[in-house]
Protein backbone atom coordinates (compact mmCIF):
# COMPACT_ATOMS: atom_id res chain seq x y z
CA UNK A 1 0.00 0.00 0.00
CA UNK A 2 1.76 3.70 -0.97
CA UNK A 3 1.06 6.14 1.65
CA UNK A 4 0.80 9.82 0.78
CA UNK A 5 1.39 12.96 3.15
CA UNK A 6 -0.29 15.79 1.92
CA UNK A 7 1.41 19.51 2.98
CA UNK A 8 -0.86 22.04 3.34
CA UNK A 9 0.71 25.72 2.18
CA UNK A 10 -0.87 27.04 4.36
CA UNK A 11 0.88 26.09 7.79
CA UNK A 12 3.50 28.27 9.36
CA UNK A 13 6.93 26.94 9.32
CA UNK A 14 7.30 28.71 12.59
CA UNK A 15 5.45 27.42 15.67
CA UNK A 16 3.10 30.52 16.58
CA UNK A 17 5.07 30.13 19.92
CA UNK A 18 8.54 30.98 18.32
CA UNK A 19 6.33 34.07 16.35
CA UNK A 20 5.18 35.64 20.00
CA UNK A 21 9.17 35.65 21.06
CA UNK A 22 10.07 37.48 18.07
CA UNK A 23 10.79 41.59 18.71
CA UNK A 24 10.16 44.29 16.17
CA UNK A 25 13.21 46.13 15.02
CA UNK A 26 13.21 48.75 12.46
CA UNK A 27 9.44 47.43 10.94
CA UNK A 28 10.51 43.75 10.87
CA UNK A 29 10.95 41.07 13.34
CA UNK A 30 13.89 39.82 14.79
CA UNK A 31 15.16 36.94 16.74
CA UNK A 32 15.54 38.16 20.23
CA UNK A 33 19.25 35.66 20.79
CA UNK A 34 20.26 38.33 18.02
CA UNK A 35 19.60 40.87 19.67
CA UNK A 36 20.90 39.79 23.24
CA UNK A 37 24.39 38.62 20.62
CA UNK A 38 24.00 42.79 19.55
CA UNK A 39 23.64 43.94 22.84
CA UNK A 40 26.62 42.29 23.90
CA UNK A 41 28.77 42.94 21.69
CA UNK A 42 28.02 46.65 21.78
CA UNK A 43 28.30 46.45 25.43
CA UNK A 44 31.75 44.73 24.75
CA UNK A 45 32.76 47.35 22.05
CA UNK A 46 32.09 50.13 24.66
CA UNK A 47 34.21 48.58 27.12
CA UNK A 48 37.35 48.12 24.42
CA UNK A 49 36.79 52.01 23.76
CA UNK A 50 37.27 52.45 27.73
CA UNK A 51 40.38 50.85 27.46
CA UNK A 52 41.87 51.45 25.20
CA UNK A 53 41.36 55.25 25.90
CA UNK A 54 43.21 54.80 29.34
CA UNK A 55 46.44 56.67 29.30
CA UNK A 56 48.04 52.91 30.28
CA UNK A 57 52.01 53.10 31.40
CA UNK A 58 52.59 50.62 33.38
CA UNK A 59 52.52 47.07 30.89
CA UNK A 60 52.77 43.50 31.32
CA UNK A 61 55.51 41.99 28.53
CA UNK A 62 54.32 40.34 25.88
CA UNK A 63 55.14 37.09 24.80
CA UNK A 64 57.37 37.79 21.74
CA UNK A 65 59.97 39.98 24.12
CA UNK A 66 59.27 37.56 27.66
CA UNK A 67 59.86 34.01 26.02
CA UNK A 68 63.61 34.42 25.64
CA UNK A 69 63.85 35.22 29.12
CA UNK A 70 60.83 35.32 31.34
CA UNK A 71 62.85 35.70 34.27
CA UNK A 72 64.36 39.30 33.21
CA UNK A 73 60.72 40.58 34.05
CA UNK A 74 59.97 38.81 37.23
CA UNK A 75 60.92 40.39 40.94
CA UNK A 76 62.72 37.77 43.29
CA UNK A 77 62.38 39.86 46.25
CA UNK A 78 59.91 42.27 46.21
CA UNK A 79 56.54 42.93 44.70
CA UNK A 80 55.76 46.61 43.89
CA UNK A 81 51.78 46.95 42.27
CA UNK A 82 49.61 44.66 41.59
CA UNK A 83 51.30 42.46 39.07
CA UNK A 84 52.97 39.86 40.92
CA UNK A 85 51.31 40.73 44.97
CA UNK A 86 49.99 37.26 45.36
CA UNK A 87 53.54 35.56 44.27
CA UNK A 88 54.51 33.49 47.57
CA UNK A 89 57.77 33.65 46.84
CA UNK A 90 57.77 37.45 47.96
CA UNK A 91 56.38 37.42 51.30
CA UNK A 92 59.43 37.65 53.02
CA UNK A 93 59.55 41.32 52.21
CA UNK A 94 56.19 42.42 53.27
CA UNK A 95 57.11 42.55 56.86
CA UNK A 96 60.36 45.09 55.15
CA UNK A 97 57.16 47.16 53.88
CA UNK A 98 55.45 47.42 57.71
CA UNK A 99 58.99 48.80 58.57
CA UNK A 100 59.31 51.11 55.65
CA UNK A 101 55.72 52.66 56.42
CA UNK A 102 56.48 52.89 59.81
CA UNK A 103 59.30 54.92 59.85
CA UNK A 104 57.72 57.14 56.51
CA UNK A 105 54.83 57.89 59.41
CA UNK A 106 57.66 59.27 61.35
CA UNK A 107 58.64 61.80 59.72
CA UNK A 108 54.99 63.65 60.12
CA UNK A 109 52.80 62.60 62.39
CA UNK A 110 50.01 64.67 61.17
CA UNK A 111 49.71 63.51 57.70
CA UNK A 112 46.46 62.39 56.09
CA UNK A 113 47.96 59.58 53.74
CA UNK A 114 45.08 58.20 53.79
CA UNK A 115 42.66 60.42 51.80
CA UNK A 116 45.64 61.08 49.98
CA UNK A 117 45.98 57.74 48.27
CA UNK A 118 42.57 57.31 48.12
CA UNK A 119 41.79 60.72 46.09
CA UNK A 120 44.52 58.77 43.97
CA UNK A 121 43.00 55.46 43.30
CA UNK A 122 41.50 55.78 40.07
CA UNK A 123 43.77 57.67 37.82
CA UNK A 124 46.84 54.99 39.60
CA UNK A 125 43.90 52.04 38.34
CA UNK A 126 44.15 53.84 34.78
CA UNK A 127 47.74 53.29 34.32
CA UNK A 128 47.58 49.41 34.60
CA UNK A 129 47.14 47.24 31.38
CA UNK A 130 44.35 44.29 32.15
CA UNK A 131 43.98 46.24 35.81
CA UNK A 132 40.41 44.34 35.55
CA UNK A 133 41.45 41.22 35.24
CA UNK A 134 43.06 41.28 38.36
CA UNK A 135 39.96 41.91 40.71
CA UNK A 136 41.49 44.16 43.03
CA UNK A 137 38.75 45.78 45.52
CA UNK A 138 38.96 49.42 46.32
CA UNK A 139 40.32 49.20 49.73
CA UNK A 140 43.22 46.34 48.69
CA UNK A 141 44.58 48.73 46.01
CA UNK A 142 44.60 51.73 47.73
CA UNK A 143 46.85 49.50 50.43
CA UNK A 144 48.71 48.41 47.97
CA UNK A 145 49.52 51.89 47.02
CA UNK A 146 50.22 53.01 50.60
CA UNK A 147 52.64 49.99 51.26
CA UNK A 148 54.51 50.02 48.10
CA UNK A 149 54.99 53.66 47.42
CA UNK A 150 56.36 54.31 51.15
CA UNK A 151 58.25 51.19 50.68
CA UNK A 152 60.11 52.57 47.26
CA UNK A 153 60.14 55.98 48.44
CA UNK A 154 62.13 54.99 51.75
CA UNK A 155 64.50 52.70 50.13
CA UNK A 156 65.40 55.01 47.31
CA UNK A 157 65.80 57.23 49.86
CA UNK A 158 68.12 55.17 52.20
CA UNK A 159 70.23 54.04 49.09
CA UNK A 160 70.96 57.73 47.67
CA UNK A 161 72.03 58.90 51.49
CA UNK A 162 71.83 62.32 50.75
CA UNK A 163 73.65 64.31 53.67
CA UNK A 164 74.15 62.60 57.24
CA UNK A 165 72.27 59.46 57.71
CA UNK A 166 69.11 60.35 60.30
CA UNK A 167 68.00 56.40 60.56
CA UNK A 168 69.48 52.93 61.15
CA UNK A 169 69.22 50.92 57.69
CA UNK A 170 65.96 48.76 57.33
CA UNK A 171 67.76 47.12 54.85
CA UNK A 172 71.56 46.92 55.01
CA UNK A 173 73.48 48.19 51.97
CA UNK A 174 76.30 45.74 52.98
CA UNK A 175 74.19 42.78 52.81
CA UNK A 176 74.98 42.60 48.88
CA UNK A 177 72.28 40.25 47.46
CA UNK A 178 69.19 41.24 48.66
CA UNK A 179 70.27 44.71 48.40
CA UNK A 180 70.99 44.53 45.01
CA UNK A 181 68.02 42.19 44.10
CA UNK A 182 65.88 45.31 45.78
CA UNK A 183 67.30 47.71 43.20
CA UNK A 184 66.67 45.24 39.91
CA UNK A 185 63.31 44.60 41.16
CA UNK A 186 62.48 48.09 41.19
CA UNK A 187 63.48 48.68 37.90
CA UNK A 188 61.28 45.87 36.22
CA UNK A 189 58.33 47.47 34.14
CA UNK A 190 55.71 44.82 35.38
CA UNK A 191 56.99 46.59 39.04
CA UNK A 192 55.81 50.03 38.82
CA UNK A 193 53.72 52.35 40.69
CA UNK A 194 52.58 55.41 38.73
CA UNK A 195 55.10 58.34 39.26
CA UNK A 196 52.53 60.32 40.67
CA UNK A 197 51.76 58.22 43.60
CA UNK A 198 55.59 58.29 44.57
CA UNK A 199 55.75 61.78 44.21
CA UNK A 200 53.23 62.92 46.50
CA UNK A 201 54.56 61.04 49.16
CA UNK A 202 57.80 62.23 48.38
CA UNK A 203 56.34 65.49 49.00
CA UNK A 204 54.57 65.10 51.45
CA UNK A 205 57.69 64.40 53.86
CA UNK A 206 60.80 66.02 52.37
CA UNK A 207 63.08 68.15 53.21
CA UNK A 208 63.80 71.71 52.68
CA UNK A 209 66.96 71.06 50.75
CA UNK A 210 65.89 67.44 49.17
CA UNK A 211 66.56 66.97 45.73
CA UNK A 212 63.52 65.28 43.65
CA UNK A 213 62.88 62.06 43.30
CA UNK A 214 63.15 61.23 40.01
CA UNK A 215 67.11 62.63 39.96
CA UNK A 216 67.03 59.91 43.14
CA UNK A 217 65.79 57.19 41.44
CA UNK A 218 68.22 58.22 38.57
CA UNK A 219 70.94 57.93 40.65
CA UNK A 220 70.13 54.27 42.24
CA UNK A 221 70.30 52.80 38.79
CA UNK A 222 73.61 54.18 38.11
CA UNK A 223 74.60 50.74 39.55
CA UNK A 224 73.61 48.95 36.38
CA UNK A 225 74.59 51.57 33.72
CA UNK A 226 77.34 54.43 34.60
CA UNK A 227 74.77 57.26 33.90
CA UNK A 228 76.69 60.73 34.09
CA UNK A 229 74.19 62.36 36.86
CA UNK A 230 74.40 65.30 39.09
CA UNK A 231 71.20 67.04 40.46
CA UNK A 232 72.72 70.44 39.48
CA UNK A 233 72.57 69.87 35.85
CA UNK A 234 70.08 71.00 32.95
CA UNK A 235 68.82 67.37 33.59
CA UNK A 236 65.31 67.18 31.83
CA UNK A 237 64.46 64.96 35.31
CA UNK A 238 64.90 68.59 37.49
CA UNK A 239 62.14 70.56 35.26
CA UNK A 240 59.66 67.84 34.17
CA UNK A 241 56.69 68.53 35.51
CA UNK A 242 55.74 64.98 37.49
CA UNK A 243 53.08 64.08 34.98
CA UNK A 244 55.80 63.63 32.46
CA UNK A 245 57.21 61.04 34.29
CA UNK A 246 55.33 57.98 34.12
CA UNK A 247 57.33 55.13 36.55
CA UNK A 248 60.75 55.06 37.79
CA UNK A 249 62.16 53.01 35.11
CA UNK A 250 60.48 55.79 32.72
CA UNK A 251 62.66 58.47 35.12
CA UNK A 252 65.66 56.14 34.57
CA UNK A 253 65.02 56.54 30.40
CA UNK A 254 64.56 60.06 30.65
CA UNK A 255 67.60 60.71 32.29
CA UNK A 256 69.91 58.04 30.09
CA UNK A 257 69.12 59.56 27.27
CA UNK A 258 69.10 63.05 27.78
CA UNK A 259 71.64 64.81 25.51
CA UNK A 260 71.22 62.33 22.15
CA UNK A 261 69.83 64.31 19.13
CA UNK A 262 67.48 62.45 17.22
CA UNK A 263 69.40 61.81 13.25
CA UNK A 264 67.59 62.98 10.39
CA UNK A 265 70.35 62.71 7.98
CA UNK A 266 70.57 59.85 6.21
CA UNK A 267 72.75 58.69 3.03
CA UNK A 268 71.22 57.84 -0.44
CA UNK A 269 71.26 53.93 0.66
CA UNK A 270 69.48 52.32 3.29
CA UNK A 271 71.11 49.96 5.59
CA UNK A 272 69.12 46.75 5.13
CA UNK A 273 71.55 44.10 5.53
CA UNK A 274 73.19 42.46 8.39
CA UNK A 275 76.51 44.21 9.09
CA UNK A 276 79.73 42.52 10.20
CA UNK A 277 80.11 41.07 13.56
CA UNK A 278 83.43 42.60 15.37
CA UNK A 279 85.84 40.37 14.36
CA UNK A 280 84.92 40.34 10.63
CA UNK A 281 85.48 44.06 11.01
CA UNK A 282 88.50 43.95 12.60
CA UNK A 283 89.56 41.46 9.18
CA UNK A 284 88.09 44.08 6.80
CA UNK A 285 90.70 46.72 8.84
CA UNK A 286 88.09 48.58 10.98
CA UNK A 287 89.39 49.56 14.41
CA UNK A 288 87.90 50.33 17.59
CA UNK A 289 88.05 52.64 19.82
CA UNK A 290 85.87 53.58 23.30
CA UNK A 291 84.74 56.91 24.39
CA UNK A 292 87.40 59.31 26.59
CA UNK A 293 84.81 62.30 26.80
CA UNK A 294 83.00 62.34 30.30
CA UNK A 295 80.32 64.26 28.36
CA UNK A 296 79.29 60.96 26.58
CA UNK A 297 76.61 58.49 27.03
CA UNK A 298 75.83 54.38 26.57
CA UNK A 299 74.17 55.26 22.42
CA UNK A 300 76.89 57.73 21.40
CA UNK A 301 77.96 55.17 18.62
CA UNK A 302 80.35 56.56 15.78
CA UNK A 303 81.63 55.27 12.47
CA UNK A 304 84.14 57.35 10.66
CA UNK A 305 87.06 56.94 8.15
CA UNK A 306 87.37 53.41 9.57
CA UNK A 307 86.93 54.07 13.56
CA UNK A 308 84.20 52.93 15.22
CA UNK A 309 84.14 54.35 18.60
CA UNK A 310 82.05 52.89 21.48
CA UNK A 311 81.28 54.02 25.00
CA UNK A 312 82.56 51.71 26.99
CA UNK A 313 79.85 50.22 29.67
CA UNK A 314 80.18 47.83 32.11
CA UNK A 315 78.44 44.01 32.21
CA UNK A 316 77.13 42.61 35.58
CA UNK A 317 74.38 39.93 36.25
CA UNK A 318 71.51 42.65 36.67
CA UNK A 319 72.58 43.85 33.58
CA UNK A 320 70.27 42.12 31.03
CA UNK A 321 67.27 42.32 33.45
CA UNK A 322 67.87 46.17 33.51
CA UNK A 323 68.21 46.32 29.57
CA UNK A 324 65.35 44.25 28.48
CA UNK A 325 63.03 46.07 30.97
CA UNK A 326 63.90 49.47 29.10
CA UNK A 327 63.72 47.78 25.78
CA UNK A 328 59.83 46.53 26.75
CA UNK A 329 59.15 49.44 27.85
CA UNK A 330 60.13 51.15 24.55
CA UNK A 331 58.59 48.47 22.51
CA UNK A 332 55.00 48.43 24.71
CA UNK A 333 54.75 52.10 25.19
CA UNK A 334 53.77 54.42 21.62
CA UNK A 335 55.04 57.41 22.92
CA UNK A 336 58.84 57.13 23.54
CA UNK A 337 60.61 58.23 20.08
CA UNK A 338 63.37 57.50 19.77
CA UNK A 339 63.45 53.93 21.16
CA UNK A 340 67.08 53.74 22.13
CA UNK A 341 67.67 50.94 24.29
CA UNK A 342 65.92 48.66 21.57
CA UNK A 343 68.08 50.26 18.81
CA UNK A 344 71.36 49.83 21.27
CA UNK A 345 70.04 45.99 21.78
CA UNK A 346 69.83 45.26 18.15
CA UNK A 347 73.55 47.16 17.43
CA UNK A 348 75.31 44.92 19.28
CA UNK A 349 73.23 41.89 18.52
CA UNK A 350 75.02 42.85 14.99
CA UNK A 351 78.28 43.44 16.97
CA UNK A 352 78.50 40.84 18.78
CA UNK A 353 78.07 36.90 17.43
CA UNK A 354 80.80 34.90 19.41
CA UNK A 355 83.10 34.79 22.81
CA UNK A 356 85.50 35.76 20.05
CA UNK A 357 84.16 39.41 19.17
CA UNK A 358 83.42 40.37 23.01
CA UNK A 359 87.43 39.53 23.88
CA UNK A 360 88.14 41.82 20.65
CA UNK A 361 85.92 44.36 22.68
CA UNK A 362 86.93 44.09 25.68
CA UNK A 363 91.04 44.04 24.93
CA UNK A 364 89.82 47.39 23.13
CA UNK A 365 88.23 48.73 26.35
CA UNK A 366 84.59 49.07 25.62
CA UNK A 367 83.12 46.10 27.25
CA UNK A 368 83.99 45.89 31.12
CA UNK A 369 82.55 42.13 32.32
CA UNK A 370 82.02 41.57 35.77
CA UNK A 371 79.76 38.20 35.14
CA UNK A 372 80.41 35.14 34.12
CA UNK A 373 82.73 34.63 31.00
CA UNK A 374 83.17 35.95 27.53
CA UNK A 375 80.48 33.81 25.97
CA UNK A 376 77.94 34.67 28.60
CA UNK A 377 78.25 38.31 27.48
CA UNK A 378 77.62 37.00 23.96
CA UNK A 379 74.65 35.40 24.64
CA UNK A 380 73.23 38.17 26.76
CA UNK A 381 73.54 40.27 23.58
CA UNK A 382 72.51 37.38 20.81
CA UNK A 383 69.21 36.91 23.07
CA UNK A 384 68.21 40.29 23.95
CA UNK A 385 66.94 41.26 20.80
CA UNK A 386 64.16 38.44 20.00
CA UNK A 387 61.21 40.15 19.82
CA UNK A 388 62.50 43.20 19.25
CA UNK A 389 60.79 45.56 16.32
CA UNK A 390 63.45 47.54 14.19
CA UNK A 391 61.91 50.66 12.81
CA UNK A 392 62.59 52.68 9.78
CA UNK A 393 63.98 55.28 12.83
CA UNK A 394 66.86 53.24 13.54
CA UNK A 395 69.37 55.07 15.54
CA UNK A 396 72.44 53.58 13.99
CA UNK A 397 71.56 52.99 10.49
CA UNK A 398 74.57 55.18 9.22
CA UNK A 399 76.94 53.40 11.32
CA UNK A 400 75.81 50.15 9.70
CA UNK A 401 75.44 51.70 6.26
CA UNK A 402 78.88 52.92 6.70
CA UNK A 403 80.89 50.16 8.71
CA UNK A 404 79.16 47.61 5.75
CA UNK A 405 80.45 49.48 2.52
CA UNK A 406 83.85 49.67 4.49
CA UNK A 407 84.17 45.42 4.86
CA UNK A 408 82.95 45.49 0.65
CA UNK A 409 86.10 47.42 -0.49
CA UNK A 410 88.77 45.18 -1.36
CA UNK A 411 91.73 47.38 -1.00
CA UNK A 412 90.33 47.61 2.49
CA UNK A 413 90.40 43.86 3.06
CA UNK A 414 94.08 43.73 1.86
CA UNK A 415 95.93 46.12 3.46
CA UNK A 416 93.58 44.96 6.91
CA UNK A 417 95.40 41.09 5.94
CA UNK A 418 99.17 43.06 5.36
CA UNK A 419 98.84 44.46 8.48
CA UNK A 420 97.70 41.82 10.41
CA UNK A 421 99.81 39.07 9.25
CA UNK A 422 103.03 41.40 8.82
CA UNK A 423 102.49 44.40 11.26
CA UNK A 424 101.01 42.64 13.93
CA UNK A 425 103.51 43.58 16.31
CA UNK A 426 106.67 46.07 16.60
CA UNK A 427 108.97 42.86 16.32
CA UNK A 428 106.94 41.49 13.64
CA UNK A 429 106.96 44.66 11.72
CA UNK A 430 110.58 45.46 12.26
CA UNK A 431 111.33 41.18 10.85
CA UNK A 432 108.95 42.15 7.99
CA UNK A 433 110.90 45.19 7.14
CA UNK A 434 114.09 43.55 7.32
CA UNK A 435 112.98 40.34 5.33
CA UNK A 436 111.67 43.03 2.59
CA UNK A 437 114.96 44.96 2.75
CA UNK A 438 116.63 41.70 2.29
CA UNK A 439 114.99 40.92 -0.49
CA UNK A 440 115.65 43.93 -2.16
CA UNK A 441 119.53 43.75 -2.01
CA UNK A 442 119.23 40.33 -2.76
CA UNK A 443 117.41 41.02 -5.84
CA UNK A 444 119.67 44.14 -6.63
CA UNK A 445 122.64 41.66 -6.53
CA UNK A 446 121.52 39.11 -8.69
CA UNK A 447 120.72 41.68 -11.15
CA UNK A 448 124.11 43.33 -10.89
CA UNK A 449 125.74 39.89 -10.84
CA UNK A 450 123.86 38.93 -13.89
CA UNK A 451 124.56 41.93 -16.16
CA UNK A 452 128.29 41.64 -14.75
CA UNK A 453 128.68 38.17 -16.64
CA UNK A 454 126.72 39.57 -19.88
CA UNK A 455 129.59 42.01 -20.35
Amino acid sequence: MEHSIEIDDQIPLLSQTYQDELQTEGGRKVDPLILNIKEILVERFENLYKLRVKPMSIFKVNVGLRESNPDAYTPKMVSIGPYHRKNPQLRTMEKYKLLYLKRFLRRNERLDVDSCIKGLEEEARNCYDDIEDLNIGSGEFCEMLLLDGCFVVEFIRERVEIGPRQEDEITKSDIGCIYIQILRDLMLLENQLPFFVLNRLHEMTKQDDDIPLAIKAAISSTFFVDFKINEHTDSPLVVSKTGDIKHLLHAVHIHSCHGNLTKTSKDDTTWTKAMPNATELSEAGVRFSNHTNSNTNLFDIKFEDGLMTIPCFEVVDETESFLRNLIAYEQLSLEVQPKYFSDFAVFMDHLIDSDKDVNLLRQKGIIKRRMGENKDVSSLFNKIGNGVTMYSTFYYDNECLKASQHCQKRFNRLMANLLRNYFSSPWVGASTVAAIILLILTTIQTILAFTGSIK
